[in-house]
């Protein structure tokens, strides 16, 4: 993405970015905002109270494609001037007028976002705030316009559209919907739960409190990259069994019973969904090391032994009974997928498919878009005396998440071989530190060992660490904190103290 980002600024983009570090990307942009961690709600929100303020909505668009905008613009108005917004954010209100006067005139605008804005107590009104600057504007529907998260990993989407999410049936159908779940029984010949299931933080919780007794973890290493790792390996121990589906063995297989190696993503066919919602072919191109099987040759198998024979002989077969449960994949087929991707909803055989959503209407019972009301919940802890520095987590340019597969190429290991805490040039003086001194990083919930990399990317009193490395662990001292309606941890805000090694 920020390749196309940067082709795009050759052409007279103009980009925004908001990011307490300065990125590669703010380093090109014509404005940069470093707001405060946690305070993404804060910033949307007095973007839209300029935008309000100033008459720059769309207000036919807003008329005729959405609902509830008298109460959310009133709780904008009255909740959020921007003198409360800069106190928060700690962006001057000037920079938050000009950004909102830019993105509402601006004939065609695009919001993405990664994991800094979910990752958060407001993680999920984030997104909210971000979708309603969106409505506020007329920037959906339209070539360059609309707001998108930029998937952490491959396939996330598609992980999600096949009911990956503890609250929704394959293709996001509702688990409450008596219909939906009478098609599904009816299918798959079992009654289904009529209530959502829990979230994986809840599930950790429930396994401490003796609860869930056994977890089942695909392709997913929770020892190394979930926040809060005292609490999730406790959890782990606690559980009577842990199955482990993996193509390495990971951290979180010393915590397992069982553990399942399994074929790759070049090892196996299937389909796969992207970012943009685009189904594509995955065809084997080598076979597996000693006939590895795939994960779904596992379940089936797990599942006939268990008295449930799923009846699947390929995953054609299971692509075909997506076809059949999920409307938005009806006229998907593998003879189509030969030729280039589709992107859902492809109602039908004939049906070209959906480039770009919501053009003439949205997804919803009244096919209008609903202004959500995003409140602002602080972060779950704030730096004090005891622990006076802030630490950001997230992912570096050279490796790929809990590294399993990048620290394992030479070359990758050689651009960066280590854990790195990046502090300011300001902190390092004031603590007496240089580059490559060793460091203990202690937070209420445990401390670690790595070496410091002075850089003024990173503002005054704010610390950076990735999560790529089995030594040290960082996400041992990440907050405890979750979102406050879908339960994703708060990697983004920790309070931490460092202490000089010798």
């Amino acid at each position: 993405m920020s390749y196309k980002i940067k082709d795009a600024l050759s052409r007279g983009l103009k980009l925004v970015v908001v990011d307490p570090r300065k990125t590669e990307l703010a380093s090109l942009a014509d404005l940069w905002l470093p707001l405060r961690p946690g305070s993404n709600v804060a910033l949307a929100n007095g973007m839209a109270h300029v935008i309000l303020r100033d008459g720059l909505y769309r207000e036919e668009f807003i008329r005729e494609r959405t609902e509830d905008f008298e109460a959310y613009a009133r709780y904008i108005l009255t909740e959020w001037p921007l003198e409360r917004v800069e106190r928060i954010t700690g962006i001057r209100k000037d920079y938050i007028e000009q950004v909102a006067r830019l993105y509402a005139r601006a004939e065609r605008a695009l919001i993405f976002w990664g994991l800094g804005v979910a990752e958060h107590r407001s993680g999920s009104y984030g997104v909210m705030a971000l979708a309603n600057l969106a409505l506020l504007c007329g920037h959906v529907g339209r070539p360059g316009t609309g707001a998108m998260p930029l998937r952490g990993q491959n396939n996330v989407q598609g992980a999600c559209d096949m009911g990956a999410l503890p609250y929704v049936l394959p293709g996001y159908q509702k688990i409450e919907d008596p219909l939906v779940r009478k098609k599904f029984e009816e299918a798959w010949g079992r009654p289904l739960p009529q209530r959502p299931g829990l979230t994986e933080p809840r599930m950790y919780q429930e396994a401490l409190s003796g609860n869930l007794r056994a977890l089942y973890i695909v392709g997913y290493d929770v020892a190394q990259t979930h926040a809060n790792l005292k609490m999730v390996h406790q959890a782990l121990i606690n559980l009577d069994l842990v199955v482990v589906h993996d193509i390495f063995f990971p951290k979180t297989g010393d915590f397992a019973h069982v553990v399942f190696p399994v074929a790759c993503l070049f090892e196996k066919e299937g389909t796969t969904d992207n970012g943009e919602r685009r189904v594509q072919r995955i065809r084997k191109l080598v076979d597996p090391p000693a006939d590895l099987p795939s994960d779904w040759e596992i379940l089936v198998e797990i599942a006939r032994r268990m008295g449930y024979d799923m009846n699947y002989r390929s995953p054609r077969d299971i692509f075909e009974e997506m076809r059949r449960l999920m409307p938005a994949f009806a006229g998907i087929t593998y003879e189509r997928l030969e030729e280039q991707g589709l992107c859902w909803p492809v109602p039908h055989e004939d049906h070209p498919g959906t480039g770009i959503m919501f053009e003439q209407s949205f997804a919803t019972p009244t096919g209008k878009a609903r202004f959500a009301v995003p409140r602002y919940w602080p972060p779950e802890e704030e730096p004090d005396e005891v622990y006076p520095f802030l630490l950001i987590t997230g992912r570096r340019l050279f490796h790929y998440n809990c590294g399993s597969m990048t620290r394992r190429v030479e070359g990758l290991m050689e651009l960066l071989p280590e854990e790195l805490v990046e502090m300011n040039p300001r902190d390092a003086r004031r603590l007496r530190l240089r580059e490559r001194d060793q460091v203990r990083v202690v937070s209420r919930r445990g401390e670690i060992v790595a070496r410091v990399h002075v850089t003024s990317r990173v503002p005054v009193g704010t610390l950076f660490m990735d999560f790529h490395f089995l030594d040290p662990l960082t996400n041992t001292i990440t907050s405890a904190g979750m979102d406050v309606k879908v339960h994703t941890p708060e990697y983004k805000v920790a309070a931490v103290r460092l202490e000089k090694l010798s």
